[in-house]
């Protein structure tokens, strides 16, 4: 019987001291016979690397000098990580003992999947799906991300309506499992993300290069969520709303740049204009920063950032429709509304 893949959980940790006392404990009692655990510390100040060194020295400790944020701090991590399946896990995310078996049987089962994500649960309300993955993640036509179980801020309660191992458009980086040949292949996550989207972007290159990403939800994760920047946060509004500007430039095709990002900078500002009435101005100078952000990345960065190798028409996970005018609209508000056969 040949050996099973190494597989290697890195935790990327910035100041999660709690977090790391709260889950790793989870994460070390996995039952996976061919595991090695990480923790990458981005700088952190808040006595986490200390905590590590005395309640935990049998993680492997790598340190990250500055705080590089998710992107590059998981670029430099796992260029000093040997494994066969790298597993990108917040520390906020609780595990069950048998949660890396199921996807590394898929792994087998599929070699052209590159990535995949188990379904990820609100570790509050264990019954609901969390906001950042749920059971998988779509995209629409303009670019907007949703998921199986989470339409913009509703998540619906799991009651196995989305239990299906399935291909999907991206997967999400709270519990992110993916070869690691296709992350070297893919050149990781594009730095000038900082953070948020990172994911999506990465995930629509690898599709764009002939890969499939999936979702296995016989396994299954529990998630925080904002343990970094809270949802709401006029930070996380800027990075989300640039980045995928900056995504959509570098997946889309020429033809489709020229009327969709017009067309996202209108539905942007209708939305920074909606917030900007309801008495919230720090979400509109957000949105206006993104969008200066995204076309200073145009004149200065745009260089520097990975591209689709080749790309792919055959694209999983994706929405032909609106999903803004679907929910906010039509009153939509479950994955399984949206994508109902019309008539």
């Amino acid at each position: 019987m040949s050996p099973k893949p190494l597989v290697a959980v890195v935790i990327l940790n910035y100041n999660g001291k709690d977090h790391l006392e709260r889950f790793l404990p989870s994460v070390k009692r996995s039952v996976y016979t061919n595991l090695r655990i990480h923790v990458a510390d981005n700088a952190s100040t808040d006595g986490s690397v200390a905590f590590l060194e005395e309640a935990h020295p049998d993680v492997d400790l790598i340190h990250n000098c500055t705080n590089e944020g998710f992107a590059k701090g998981y670029n430099s991590a796992l260029s000093k990580v040997e494994a066969d399946i790298f597993v990108l896990l917040n520390s906020d995310v609780e595990v069950a003992p048998g949660w890396i078996d199921p996807v590394v049987d898929l792994f087998e089962r599929n070699p052209s999947m590159a990535a995949c994500q188990p379904k990820i649960l609100d570790w509050k309300h264990r019954d609901r799906f969390e906001y950042a993955g749920a059971s998988g993640g779509w995209i629409d036509s303009y670019g907007y991300p949703f998921c199986r179980g989470r339409v913009f801020d509703v998540s619906e309660r799991d009651e196995g309506q989305y239990d299906d191992a399935r291909p999907v458009f991206w997967a999400s980086g709270a519990a992110l499992f993916i070869r690691s040949e296709v992350w070297r292949e893919m050149g990781g996550f594009d730095p000038f993300f900082f953070a948020h989207q990172e994911e999506i972007d990465l995930c629509w290159r690898m599709q764009h290069a002939g890969y499939s990403v999936w979702v296995c939800p016989s396994s299954v994760v529990y998630h925080v969520g904002g343990g970094t920047l809270p949802q709401h946060n006029p930070r996380k509004t800027f990075l989300n709303f640039r980045n995928n500007l900056v995504m959509l430039w570098k997946n889309l095709g020429f033809l489709e740049r020229l009327w969709k990002i017009p067309a996202r900078f209108i539905l942007d500002a209708l939305s920074a204009w909606k917030n900007l009435a309801s008495g919230k101005p720090r979400y509109f100078l957000a949105v206006a920063k993104a969008h200066a952000g995204f076309l200073g990345w145009l004149l200065l960065h745009r260089s520097r950032s990975p591209y689709p190798v080749r790309k792919s028409r055959n694209l999983q996970g994706l929405y032909r429709g609106n999903v803004i005018w679907m929910h906010f609209v039509k009153g939509v508000d479950t994955f399984g509304e949206i994508l109902a056969p019309k008539g």
